[in-house]
């Protein structure tokens, strides 16, 4: 029986062909190629995301606003209300009072919230664990 010869693919003659630092050569600007077109792959999505976020945030935005006149009016409304029982200048002193609670009972639990924040000593924690190696190094003299 004899032996048929194969016809060799193109990949295999060029691997034949080509010295192994040309191959190697090819594989950085292809693997280079790759990276450059992730990059840009990512700044498009990202590009994307922040267009749609940025949209949803000025609709919140817009919603805070519609919401800022509800409490507005609905405080005028109370005044006025309050002000056929007792006057309105005391109306408008119990209105006033009223609101100097909530935005004290606000600002506490913000503040208690702000002090629970622990970032910093995160990060500090993260930046220690970097390698000696990848630290940039002080100029000897």
């Amino acid at each position: 029986m004899t032996e048929s010869h194969i016809p060799p693919t193109p990949a295999q003659a060029k691997a034949d062909s080509t010295s192994l630092g040309d191959l190697l050569g090819e594989v950085t600007r292809d693997i280079s190629t790759l990276m450059r077109q992730e990059v840009e792959l990512a700044k498009a999505e990202l590009k994307q995301s922040t267009a749609q976020a940025g949209k949803g945030a000025g609709m919140v935005a817009g919603a805070g606003v519609a919401g800022h006149f509800v409490l507005l009016f609905l405080s005028l409304a109370l005044w006025y209300a309050l002000g056929e029982l007792m006057g309105l200048g005391w109306s408008a002193v119990v209105v006033a009072v009223l609101w100097a609670i909530v935005a004290a009972v606000l600002a506490s639990i913000g503040r208690k919230e702000l002090k629970a924040v622990k970032g910093m000593p995160q990060t500090t924690a993260t930046i220690q664990e970097i390698p000696e190696t990848l630290k940039p190094r002080e100029e000897q003299r």
